[in-house]
Order: C-alpha cells, then sequence, then structure tokens
C-alpha cells in the first residue's frame, strides 16, 4: 500500500492502523517464503532445540519422513514474520496467542504462504487511542496443506 506525497513521491505504508481492520476480513500475506537448511539450523540452535529430529540427518533417516522435520520454532518465528506487515507493524505489543497448531511436518526446501482473518475487535478499556485485534493466522505449504495457524491478540494505534 503507498501514498502519493507529492507528484512523483510515494510513500510506503507500513502495517494497518485500528480503523483499518474488518472483522472476516483476510489479509493474504506476500511473498511467501522458503525454508533452508541455515534457518531450520540457526533458529533450533538459537533456541536451544537440540532434538536430533530437527538438527541430525543420520538420526532422521529413521523417522517415518526419513529426514529431518523443521523446528517449530522455526515454523512460527517465520510465518510470525510473514503476517507481521499485513497485521501488526502498527501495533504497540502482543497480548497473547493461543491455539497454534501444527497439523503437518514443515521440511527445509517447503515454501509456506500465509493469510491471515481479523476475527474480533475492540477499543481498549484503559489505553486512549488503543485498539485491541484478535487474528486467526493460517500457512500452508506449497502443497496446499496447513501447516500451522494460531490465534493472537495484540494493541494497535487507533
Amino acid at each position: 500500500m503507498f501514498k502519493q506525497i507529492d507528484e512523483d513521491i510515494y510513500e510506503e505504508n507500513f502495517g494497518l492502523l485500528y480503523g483499518d481492520f474488518k472483522e472476516k476480513c483476510i489479509i493474504k500475506h506476500f511473498p511467501g517464503r522458503t525454508i533452508t537448511e541455515t534457518d531450520n539450523m540457526l533458529i533450533s540452535m538459537l533456541g536451544m532445540n537440540v532434538h536430533p529430529i530437527h538438527i541430525d540427518y543420520e538420526h532422521s533417516k529413521g523417522n517415518e519422513w526419513g529426514r529431518p522435520i523443521v523446528s517449530s520454532l522455526v515454523t512460527v518465528a517465520i510465518v510470525g514474520g510473514l503476517s507481521l506487515r499485513g497485521t501488526s507493524a502498527q501495533g504497540l505489543m502482543n497480548l497473547g496467542w493461543k491455539n497454534i497448531e501444527l497439523p503437518n511436518p514443515v521440511f527445509i526446501g517447503d515454501t509456506l504462504y500465509a493469510q491471515s482473518k481479523c476475527i474480533n475487535k475492540r477499543l481498549s478499556k484503559s489505553r486512549e487511542h488503543v485498539g485491541i485485534v484478535q487474528m486467526e493466522t493460517i500457512a500452508k505449504n506449497q502443497k496446499n496443506e496447513v501447516v500451522i495457524k494460531w490465534e493472537r491478540t495484540f494493541m494497535v494505534r487507533v
């Protein structure tokens, strides 16, 4: 989204304000993101998730997929990033995450695509000029399989 600020100058708008959200509206996040081995190793190590199913190729040959599964911490971080610009770039703080589901595994080389739906919004009772927005975010892989979904509530400027 861009705003024209002069004859030949456009400013990129970053995120939505409270009034921009409509209940049941869907935001398709763009672009998608392909998961790399570096993503998986780096975030697994930063989060101290050293389970061999995520970082040991030889060990993972014995699982039902015959290869490592990307850590759910990686999936949450990347999908959270994919959804940030379209949901909470104007946010003031996260208030909570709930109902995180991981119905299908993510593998190195998968490309994830996300979309978010506004499921509720209201003005804050304790802070002027602040709204509270609740979004449901779903990410699918290149095969159109849901790999993660959650509900997130955050404060945003009115």
